[in-house]
């Protein structure tokens, strides 16, 4: 769902403080936020929400979240933009109205730009025998308030050698550890790998994923792949 703006500005102040608070050094130079033309014709769309282009606009330096994860730039081409999608399989809405939003070490997140499910926050593994397609938060403020609550609770942690927040405190890292640690917590929002938890498995079926594609993986990906070549020859990329 799309956020009130005033409870997306206040979850991500809240986000904001809680991390300089554990010891993050926070960077950041406001600058536009609007997206160019490009942005239209990759995904499909005909508008792109006010609360994405507000969260672009706050000028987010590289690894301010957790497990040093980062605000990806509108794209600039065609290519690696729509191919970053080529994991999520078995979507309840149109796979190419997403735009990537945050990338981590394996996982890309997503904001979906249009329908039904417009303003949610969906989540990739970046592998190709992984198949986890899956809604990590409703809302852009309900995934900032989870990770702030994180860090509230000491799930997310200021890791000095590296200087960013990282999920878990370095020994207590294993999903089912992270797991019982987050009893008011939904794990899904946080950037850790989680392939075949039943955790992973209940939240697809809840979301309406398909999950005769999600079994049919290796078969759904290829096909995917072939339908971003052809959306990459149909935009002259």
């Amino acid at each position: 769902m799309l956020d009130d703006m005033g409870d997306l500005r206040d979850a991500v102040a809240g986000y904001r403080a809680a991390a300089i608070a554990a010891g993050l050094t926070w960077s950041a130079t406001a600058q536009p936020g609007e997206p160019s033309d490009l942005v239209h014709r990759l995904f499909d769309v005909d508008h792109v929400a006010e609360q994405l282009i507000w969260l672009h606009s706050q000028g987010w330096d590289a690894r301010l979240l957790p497990n040093g994860g980062y605000l990806l730039p509108w794209p600039a081409g065609g290519s690696e933009a729509l191919e970053s999608l080529a994991f999520s399989i078995g979507t309840p809405f149109r796979w190419r109205q997403q735009v990537p939003l945050f990338h981590f070490d394996f996982l890309l997140y997503t904001f979906v730009l249009a329908g039904d499910h417009e303003g949610e926050i969906w989540r990739y593994e970046i592998s190709p025998d992984a198949w986890d397609t899956v809604r990590a938060a409703t809302s852009l403020a309900g995934l900032f308030t989870q990770w702030t609550r994180g860090i509230a609770t000491g799930v997310v942690v200021h890791a000095g050698h590296t200087g960013w927040l990282q999920v878990g405190d370095g020994v207590h890292r294993d999903v089912d550890m992270l797991l019982e640690r987050m009893p008011d917590l939904d794990p899904l929002a946080f950037p850790v790998s989680m392939p075949e938890q039943p955790l992973l498995r209940e939240r697809q079926r809840e979301c309406g994923v398909d999950m005769d594609r999600i079994e049919r993986g290796f078969d759904c990906h290829e096909e995917l792949l072939d339908a971003i070549a052809a959306t990459r020859a149909s935009l002259g990329d």
